[in-house]
């Protein structure tokens, strides 16, 4: 079983900055990579950031330059450093890692429960 904790998420200004983690937990061998994706009331979930296990980042374009996605290994964690937010980045975020609870399973999407983010104009 894996499970992922998320924190970091609130209420602030636009141009304050946040920062979200996800933690995971349980029985894991490998991840694989980590994200972040958000949903904005009536809209579809979207993609915001991935990171690969060699650290190679991936960015909505509307977040690019002011969001980073970063990882610790050891503490299974992914992090999201949120930075000059607008009032369109108001969302549920949610955490997503893909990873391999032994070395012979295939590799799952395990999600958070998200957290919620408001950022006022």
């Amino acid at each position: 079983q894996v499970q992922l904790v998320e924190s970091g998420g609130g209420l602030v200004q636009a141009g304050g900055s946040l920062r979200l983690s996800c933690a995971a937990s349980g029985s894991i061998f490998r991840i694989n990579s980590m994200g972040y994706y958000r949903q904005a009331p009536g809209k579809q979930r979207e993609l915001v950031a991935t990171i690969t296990s060699g650290d190679i980042t991936n960015y909505v374009d509307s977040v690019k330059g002011r969001f980073t996605i970063s990882r610790d290994n050891a503490k299974k964690t992914v992090y999201l450093q949120m930075n000059s937010l607008r009032s369109e980045d108001t969302a549920v975020y949610y955490c997503l890692i893909k990873a391999l609870t032994t070395p012979w399973t295939r590799q799952y999407d395990y999600w958070g429960r998200g957290t919620q983010v408001t950022v006022s104009s």
